[in-house]
């Protein structure tokens, strides 16, 4: 028996949907849910003012073993999400978000304040 939400319970499936129909508009895009993990942590850095370095990033072992993450901020750069600043003596490379990434969270925001008032 299918189970029934109610209305107000109702905003954050109508987010999902429409973080799915950005995930169809640009599908090249898509990130899984490892690189989503990252790109949070390097946004919310930013956010922060905080600089978080590669390093920090892959010795994050709840998302994954460290080639595994290593191999997903590769994808992320690839895709245009981040770049890698080396620092002053060469030895640490700080991860810091691209505008495409802002731009990302520009637009889950739009969706999310649009899931939130059609409520």
């Amino acid at each position: 028996m299918p189970i029934t939400l109610k209305s107000k319970n109702l905003a954050y499936i109508r987010f999902l949907n429409l973080i799915d129909v950005l995930d169809r508009i640009n599908p090249g895009k898509k990130l899984d849910s490892t690189e989503e993990s990252l790109l949070n942590k390097v946004v919310l850095s930013a956010h922060q003012n905080q600089i978080i370095l590669v390093g920090d990033l892959i010795s994050l072992t709840d998302l994954g073993s460290q080639a595994t993450l290593h191999g997903r901020l590769k994808n992320l750069r690839a895709m245009g999400y981040i770049e890698m600043a080396v620092d002053e003596d060469g030895r640490k490379k700080h991860v810091v978000p691209t505008k495409l990434a802002m731009k990302r969270y520009e637009e889950l925001s739009k969706c999310l304040e649009k899931a939130v008032r059609a409520v």
